[in-house]
């Protein structure tokens, strides 16, 4: 028989020639696609490769006994990297969420923010449950009564501080006296010190938008400043994270090279370590990834594997402000999301949502109590819970933010805060996690969010076409009855009658 192939659905006699043609193009479109997911995952394949090169650099550098000179030189391209994306934080945040703002009518606003405070306090408790479950079940701190600060060579850490006035501080960085000092100043302490208050940039950022959406017309040529601005920033943004996988091999390399007695930290404080790290695992693992699912009936896997640059960025840097930048872009160019949801909620999130930090503050806690042979009470582990909650909005999103925060929940129940530097010691270790962590809440809120605008905007639309063709249907029973043949001629003859009775009258 003679062999048939289908060539733009016309059937042809099968020839030598012919088949050989298919069989170069299925080749080609196979070797296309190759280079396709290479071209698309390059970034991605690059950032993990600085990762694991930057371990394995740090490895043989440690072992070279170098000066402080010559750590600085080893470390300088990594702290270019965090100088860049720290740098870029201020005009992302601030141009993003003003345009997001006033991108969105004041109903949707509400709404979505509505949503998403329930999400970030919901995941922020469930992260908080959490960590004091998993401190009592592992029990970090017993046994390890013989471990002081001295022990490990560390200096101790005291804060005399009132809970109070951490609240306080709160409120007090919510309304910064000036805005442009609050670019580079805020208050954890009762007094101003170096550090941006992005919790005021952004309540003033959000105020903003919806204030120029309220201007009406007035207001559109300064929205397309912001608008124009942000695009800008983001071109910035691209242009930066190519610049990130070499920057994460020498940020990587640095921090190992720069550890101390590593075994030493390691089996004097390791169930803690154990702990904090397996609930990052179960909540970033398991219960983010269910509350996605639950609420889109999306695979969550999917959409975090867009995310891996973001995470990467977020492990090296352990800052939530600096892994912002390559967050919003991959969230909206991967996954699709909208950008008046990404640039409106990324940034909040940043700042209010810190659900790692939330874990590893709870078992830092019961560590602490149990470490100084301390039995806690149901009101004070439900302290721990609120406080962990609450503090943790107030987190500056850079390394090392949370222990400050550690400080408050210990005032807050009673427990002394020397032993902290014990936690400052194996930071550097649980602050990775913890980052990652807080940027999967961030970005898997963003899904939701998305997810939830797009329903109600396929529910608008489809009111909107049910009332058209309800309109429709209307004009076309009175056009019928204007211009209907059967009803013109009945009228016709009706007028002729009278006549034609006349006539034969």
């Amino acid at each position: 028989m003679e062999k048939k192939n289908e060539i733009n659905g016309h059937a042809m006699p099968g020839s030598a020639s012919t088949d050989q043609i298919l069989e170069k193009s299925s080749q080609k479109s196979l070797r296309e696609k190759l280079m396709e997911f290479l071209r698309k995952n390059l970034l991605v394949i690059l950032t993990v490769s600085g990762v694991l090169v930057g371990v394995g650099l740090g490895m043989m550098v440690r072992s070279m006994n170098l000066t402080k000179a010559q750590m600085t030189y080893f470390a300088f391209p990594g702290e270019m990297l965090l100088r860049m994306l720290k740098m870029i934080i201020l005009p992302l945040v601030v141009c993003s969420l003003v345009s997001g703002a006033a991108s969105l009518d004041t109903r949707s606003l509400g709404k979505l923010g509505g949503i998403a405070v329930a999400y970030f306090l919901v995941t922020t408790l469930i992260a908080s449950g959490i960590g004091v479950a998993l401190a009592f079940i592992i029990k970090p701190g017993v046994g390890a009564g013989a471990l002081n600060t001295n022990n490990l060579g560390l200096e101790s850490v005291s804060s005399n501080k009132e809970t109070t006035d951490s609240f306080l501080d709160l409120a007090r960085n919510l309304f910064p006296a000036n805005l442009v000092a609050a670019a580079f100043r805020s208050v954890p302490y009762g007094t101003e010190t170096d550090g941006m208050n992005i919790l005021g940039l952004v309540l003033f950022a959000m105020v903003f938008g919806v204030a120029l959406r309220k201007l009406g017309d007035e207001g559109e040529e300064l929205i397309r400043f912001f608008n124009a601005f942000n695009e800008a920033t983001m071109v910035l943004v691209s242009w930066i994270m190519w610049y990130i996988p070499f920057g994460i091999m020498f940020l990587v390399g640095s921090k190992i090279v720069e550890m101390e007695d590593v075994v030493l930290l390691v089996t004097s404080l390791g169930k803690y370590i154990f702990a904090s790290i397996l609930g990052h695992v179960i909540h970033g693992g398991i219960v983010l990834p269910l509350i996605y699912f639950g609420l889109t009936r999306k695979n969550p896997f999917s959409f975090l594997s867009g995310l891996i640059t973001p995470f990467t960025t977020a492990f090296a840097t352990c800052s939530s402000s600096a892994t912002l930048p390559s967050m919003i872009k991959c969230v909206e160019e991967n996954n699709g999301v909208d950008k008046r949801i990404s640039r409106f909620i990324l940034p909040i999130g940043a700042t209010v949502n810190m659900d790692g930090a939330a874990i590893f503050q709870c078992i830092a806690a019961v560590f602490i109590a149990q470490l100084n042979n301390t039995e806690l009470n149901a009101g004070q582990i439900f302290t721990i819970l609120v406080t962990a909650t609450a503090s943790s909005v107030g987190a500056a999103g850079i390394p090392a933010g949370g222990i400050i925060t550690i400080a408050i929940i210990l005032e807050a129940i009673g427990l002394p805060t020397n032993d902290l530097s014990l936690m400052l010691a194996v930071d550097w270790i649980v602050d990775r996690t913890t980052t990652v962590v807080n940027v999967e809440g961030d970005a898997l809120g963003a899904g939701i969010l998305h997810h939830i605008n797009q329903l109600e905007m396929k529910k608008h639309q489809q009111e909107g076409e049910l009332s058209e063709v309800q309109v429709e249907a209307v004009a076309n029973v009175q056009a019928e009855e204007e211009t209907s043949p059967l009803v013109t001629h009945q009228a016709k003859a009706l007028e002729a009658m009278p006549e034609a009775i006349e006539s034969v009258l």
